[in-house]
């Protein structure tokens, strides 16, 4: 006979293995049915009629972000870009949105050799430690005598977008011999995770 306790513990054991692969899925369908529903109504109107079928949106979407990312290899479109950017850093909260995204997605999508993604602990003074990622190294343009000999570091919050960008004394921070995407995982879950081994680094960050 199942207890009321064993069949909770089953229960949650099927909902913890099926959560992620559910979560990931509708994400991705979510993802590929907006692309089908916005790129797919231009494409009614463009082409003729009877011409369009299902999914033709989703390949013109992908068709179109490998296009402008051979596109963005050319210093003549990348000019253009930057000109577009221009624009958009003129316009009022707009210039925000875009600039703050843009610069996130960099971060984390742009390899080491184009930009600071290394992974620190810092103990702040209640001695509680936390982990977090070296954005910037130079801040001499903030003009501020607060700013001398510190780093930038970004904390994010667990399960959910948002954290703290901190300045930090660069000597204070410890290296973590820790990959990017581990960290990531690691503080966006919590410190839930399994099989995973962090590493304290020796030394001090560099600094530039």
């Amino acid at each position: 006979m199942f207890s009321l306790r064993s069949i909770n513990k089953t229960f949650l054991t099927g909902f913890v293995a099926l959560l992620p692969i559910t979560a990931t899925v509708y994400l991705f369908f979510w993802v590929m049915t907006a692309a089908e529903g916005f790129v797919g109504r231009f494409m009614k109107v463009v082409l003729p009629d009877n011409w369009y079928r299902p999914g033709m949106g989703v390949a013109a979407s992908l068709a179109m972000i490998f296009v402008v990312g051979l596109m963005m290899e050319f210093l003549l479109f990348k000019g253009i870009a930057a000109r577009f950017e221009g624009i958009i850093y003129r316009v009022p909260l707009v210039k925000s949105i875009y600039g703050a995204t843009r610069e996130f997605l960099s971060f984390l999508l742009e390899g080491k050799s184009k930009g600071p993604r290394q992974v620190v602990a810092y103990t702040f003074a209640n001695n509680v430690t936390m982990v977090g990622f070296v954005t910037k190294r130079n801040l001499s343009f903030i003009n501020s005598d607060a700013a001398v000999g510190k780093v930038a570091v970004y904390f994010p919050f667990s399960y959910q977008i948002g954290g703290y960008t901190v300045m930090v004394p660069v000597e204070q921070l410890i290296p973590l011999d820790m990959p990017m995407e581990q960290a990531m995982r690691f503080v966006m879950t919590a410190g839930i995770i399994e099989k995973d081994k962090v590493q304290s680094g020796n030394g001090h960050p560099e600094t530039n």
